[in-house]
């Protein structure tokens, strides 16, 4: 695979909400936007990700109901980022050693500008040898 920089496959578009956001306005969100994750805030403080599997591990599989479980009690606070000049393959290591699906990615200032995840990844065209 040619070295692709993480700015030039991840998705752009980033949506943050705020920690007491309900799950099903949460999900509702992603499926509005066509995306698998939102960023958690508190105030102006990013403090972690959720994503799509997490609402149903985490609180569909656990019996909470949707319309009155926040955001804030699924969260994942570990934000991890990996800088837009990256390569692809420094973002799936990173992916591997913290056992993640998507990394924030930031700007040479660490403000965020998107997310890598490894479905951004998989849809990247493979080179076969000639």
């Amino acid at each position: 695979m040619a070295k692709v920089s993480i700015g030039e496959v991840m998705t752009r578009q980033v949506v943050y909400l705020p920690e007491g956001t309900m799950l099903d306005e949460a999900a509702q969100a992603m499926r509005d936007q066509g995306i698998g994750d939102v960023v958690v805030t508190s105030g102006p403080t990013m403090v972690g990700v959720v994503t799509d599997r997490d609402i149903v591990i985490r609180a569909i599989a656990e019996n909470l109901p949707p319309k009155e479980t926040t955001l804030g009690s699924i969260v994942s606070h570990e934000l991890i980022m990996v800088e837009q000049s990256a390569t692809v393959e420094e973002a799936v290591q990173a992916m591997r050693e913290r056992g993640v699906r998507r990394l924030l990615v930031c700007d040479a200032d660490r403000k965020v500008v998107g997310i890598i995840s490894l479905s951004d990844v998989a849809l990247l065209p493979t080179s076969a040898p000639a």
